[in-house]
């Protein structure tokens, strides 16, 4: 399954429904693509939806954990709504899915095109998110025929600003929020609200359906805004069941000091490829996409290394679609990433899962562990700290994160400090600087945390430049990104030197003017 913490094989243990007992209720059309997907049982939150709905067209608030299914536990309701339901003025979208991520998105509406691709009468499914080019897209979505439309808070928002582009949404008849907490928690919640006013009222009669794992408080204005009164709570969520990070062996390993990252991360990558078998895949997460980067150009430098992918924001969102689709199909291989494939996302497979720093809270840690022991598979996970950064071990006893054996044979492992200096010295400075600045601006987020002053983050940045990357003196900052950053006036930062090279080819240009003419007076 596109979302695959089940498997066959464990559904028809459990005495899972199967698909085609829906016949007579699901369209023909929906069950043979069902079939030819190879979906046979359904997962319990597919069938609660299915079975505890008053009708299909009903209000619901959907409780489950990634990588349950969901997506066709929404997509087959909406879908034979559409199909016995009166039809669909051209041009018109019907059917709203809003997406945390652009990869999120993507693999919703792949599964879409799935679903729908037995169907007598073709049903448009786009897509609207960043890092795509807005114009075209747009363009298209204008001129086709977009029945369903999958988005990204951002990138709707920024459609409906247009008033062409908001007389599409006249016949909505359902909105979905996917991942609603996730959603919420990584700052679209404003967006959120406005995208709501834009769109037809909720007195319209347009269908409410809203899949999240857990409910916090901060989205209850909006459910109340996309749910009817009396909506349907359906919960997939077995209280007895241990949570899926539960069944993850997870470690951790401490080193001394940030400047040891990057031989460390040789060192532990090692000794996961050992333990995972003929077919280490393994995922790679940093803190930021410029950190990412620099882990991606340290492991492409390792000589008969597995294949290395790299997968971020600042990559273009067709590089990124080509990396996901990529690793999902690759029987091994590395995948540095951020949070972009932090939760939602599923990559068959995946043996081992390692975080390099602090993650943002318990929460993400606990997402990015769900990348692995998937659909009956053994995965482990792994997060490597500094002794400064090892607080957070403290502060989350309640995960189940004990010592990796081979702490003691990582910190020693000469070899691989000896292989991390020569890779690095290979790496261009603009990709360490911008490391750097991207550490920077990380960490000041947990100064307090670390008790650290201004002074001490920007020395232990300076330490990761010189002693780990191998860098001659602390990168160059830009007067605006310290600015940005409230680093202003901070002892250690070096100036970016844009102005001092001006001046000193201007200096050199005049001693070469003078010399020039001086020469020629004495020729004279």
């Amino acid at each position: 399954m596109a979302e695959a913490v089940y498997s066959t094989a464990t559904l028809k243990d459990a005495g899972a429904d199967r698909f085609d007992s829906l016949a007579g209720k699901v369209h023909p059309a929906i069950l043979k693509a069902l079939e030819n997907m190879d979906y046979e049982y359904m997962t319990p939150v597919q069938s609660k939806v299915l079975s505890q709905l008053p009708t299909l067209q009903s209000d619901c608030l959907v409780q489950a954990k990634t990588g349950t299914g969901k997506t066709i536990a929404f997509l087959l309701p909406v879908l034979q709504s559409l199909l016995t339901g009166p039809a669909v003025p051209r041009g018109q979208v019907a059917v709203l899915i809003m997406s945390p991520t652009r990869e999120l998105a993507q693999q919703i509406a792949k599964e879409c095109d799935r679903l729908t691709a037995c169907l007598p009468r073709r049903i448009e499914c786009h897509t609207a998110f960043g890092g795509t080019t807005r114009n075209a897209n747009l363009s298209r979505f204008m001129n086709g025929n977009p029945t369903i439309l999958v988005a990204t808070p951002g990138r709707l928002k920024d459609y409906l600003t247009e008033e062409k582009t908001v007389a599409r949404f006249d016949n909505l008849r359902c909105l979905i929020l996917d991942e609603a907490d996730t959603m919420l928690e990584q700052g679209f919640l404003q967006d959120v609200r406005q995208i709501l006013r834009l769109l037809p009222p909720k007195n319209t009669g347009w269908q409410g359906m809203c899949f999240s794992a857990t409910i916090p408080d901060k989205i209850r204005d909006v459910l109340s805004t996309v749910l009817a009164k009396g909506y349907t709570s359906v919960s997939a969520i077995d209280a007895s069941e241990p949570p899926t990070h539960a069944r993850v062996p997870q470690f951790h390993v401490v080193i001394p000091t940030v400047q040891d990252t990057f031989r460390a991360l040789l060192s532990l990558i090692t000794f996961e490829i050992k333990e995972s078998g003929e077919h280490p895949k393994i995922i790679v997460f940093g803190t930021t996409a410029n950190l990412v980067a620099l882990y991606a150009a340290l492991f492409r430098g390792l000589p008969n290394a597995l294949p290395v992918y790299e997968l971020h924001s600042r990559l273009s969102q067709p590089q990124r679609t080509r990396t996901t689709d990529a690793f999902k199909v690759a029987e091994k291989g590395i995948l540095l990433a951020t949070d972009v494939v932090g939760r939602g996302m599923d990559f068959p497979n995946v043996t081992s899962v390692v975080q390099v720093g602090l993650p943002m809270n318990g929460e993400q840690y606990v997402h990015r562990v769900g990348r692995t022991a998937r659909a009956d598979k053994d995965g482990r996970a792994v997060i490597m700290l500094t002794q400064a950064e090892s607080f957070f071990l403290n502060v989350n006893r309640q995960l189940p994160i004990q010592p990796y054996a081979h702490s003691a044979a990582i910190l020693a492992d000469s070899a691989a400090a000896d292989q991390a200096a020569a890779i690095l010295a290979t790496i261009d400075e603009g990709t360490k600087q911008k490391g750097y600045s991207a550490y920077l601006g990380f960490m000041k987020g947990f100064m307090h945390k670390l008790r650290l002053s201004p002074e001490g983050l920007v020395a232990v940045a300076n330490d990761l430049a010189i002693l780990g990357m191998g860098c001659p003196e602390p990168p160059a900052m830009e007067k605006k990104t310290v600015g940005k950053m409230g680093l202003k006036g901070v002892r250690g930062l070096r100036p970016y030197a844009v102005f001092r090279d001006v001046f000193s080819a201007l200096l050199s240009r005049c001693i070469n003017a003078r010399q020039c003419l001086h020469k020629a007076g004495a020729t004279a």
